[in-house]
């Protein structure tokens, strides 16, 4: 069943939501069953011949994980979708799936740096060639392409340089080179932007962000229009095995149902932040799409629903006067992470881009005073003056 009459915060709630036939419950059971009994030989030999597609064994598929894909591909206007058990399961499932011996990949520079190690120290290994590149220029994108260029990797917003890509352009780049287009929507989520429709043949996201929303589960999604790409991509993470616990799946279904809620409440306080920081003496710049400031400011109110909740800010004074802003804050928490309900602040130099190197940050413009700060649904003026205090402490 489709929501495709209803608004979107309606759909959140409702997709992917069928009520139990056995009890009648509204909540989608959790099936925490690793293995599904058959009727008889003749039925299990049928599921195992996918001529009968009920349920086997949970790595293949399980009925709560299975209301979580259903919901996540229809709020990404879909057609359907594979949960895994990270967002680094989703990315790697997808890089195993269409990369190998002899291919190239062109990557958005500023990607999360496990990434882009992944690309460049393990996949190599395996005769996988990378090109990264700044990708806010399709012209970037369309000179990096080579006779054996499989796919190009897109991560916009990009982490953590708030960089923004055109997908409908590149994805034109990328169709034109008989390659395939995938876009990482983490953190946007897809109640601000829809990569599907503007070209893009696989959507994922780390559903430990905005998705799930609350910090306490680790999990990732794929989506696809297309049911060949998503065969393709299905039987990879089957075999290697890193499919979603029916568990995590319930936590991440239950947390969609207030995504609208909670991503237009940290955007407002985001964009009030921004603008104030902006202004701050301290602060020597701030990268926030709903800025004017932002190089592609255009382009993100004609892509996206709206900036979002992430902000990238350096403080004037370098690293010191970055960690006097990260050990004085008390209302945001000093973690990594993002998207979550609670406001977090991080150093991508040294915590979440670390594994990259200098010169690779250097070259995705990932300075070592670059803070990173994902707004909550705190009150604005607790935000603010946590902020703020932390900053008067330089």
């Amino acid at each position: 069943m489709t929501h495709s009459d209803v608004c979107f915060d309606t759909k959140c709630i409702h997709a992917g939501q069928h009520p139990d036939k056995l009890f009648g419950g509204v909540s989608v059971p959790i099936y925490q069953s690793s293995t599904f009994a058959f009727e008889d030989a003749d039925q299990g030999a049928a599921r195992f011949s996918g001529k009968d597609c009920g349920y086997k064994y949970t790595r293949i598929g399980n009925p709560t994980t299975a209301a979580l894909e259903e919901c996540v591909a229809e709020l990404e206007n879909g057609k359907c979708a594979v949960a895994t058990a990270s967002g680094m399961a989703a990315i790697s499932t997808v890089f195993m799936a269409f990369l190998g011996a002899g291919k190239h990949i062109v990557s958005t520079g500023s990607v999360y740096g496990p990434t882009r190690t992944i690309l460049e120290k393990e996949l190599t290994r395996f005769g996988v060639e990378s090109t990264f590149v700044d990708t806010s220029s399709p012209e970037n994108v369309k000179n990096a392409i080579k006779p054996n260029t499989t796919l190009v990797y897109l991560e916009t917003p990009a982490n953590p340089t708030l960089s923004i890509s055109d997908i409908e352009s590149c994805a034109k780049i990328a169709h034109e080179a008989n390659a395939i287009l995938v876009v990482d929507n983490t953190f946007c989520s897809p109640i601000l932007q829809n990569p599907l429709e503007l070209g893009a043949d696989v959507v994922l996201h780390s559903m430990t962000k905005f998705l799930n929303g609350h910090s306490d589960v680790v999990a990732g999604i794929i989506v696809t229009k297309c049911g060949d790409l998503m065969k393709k991509i299905r039987t990879v993470l089957t075999q290697f095995g890193g499919t979603i616990d029916p568990h995590q799946a319930w936590l991440v279904l239950r947390g969609i149902k207030t995504l609208d809620m909670r991503v237009r409440v940290a955007q407002e306080n985001a964009l009030k932040l921004a603008e104030e920081l902006e202004k701050h003496p301290k602060v020597a710049w701030v990268k926030y799409p709903g800025l004017k400031s932002h190089p592609q400011y255009e382009l993100a109110k004609k892509q996206m629903n709206g900036p979002g909740a992430m902000i990238s800010f350096e403080v004037k004074g370098g690293v010191k006067a970055g960690k006097t802003v990260m050990d004085s804050v008390r209302v945001c928490t000093l973690a990594v992470s993002l998207g979550g309900i609670e406001s977090l602040i991080q150093h991508p130099a040294s915590m979440t881009h670390a594994s990259m190197g200098s010169e690779a940050r250097a070259q995705a413009e990932i300075s070592d005073g670059l803070i990173r700060l994902s707004v909550g649904c705190e009150n604005f003026a607790d935000i603010k003056n946590d902020i703020f205090s932390a900053l008067d402490k330089i």
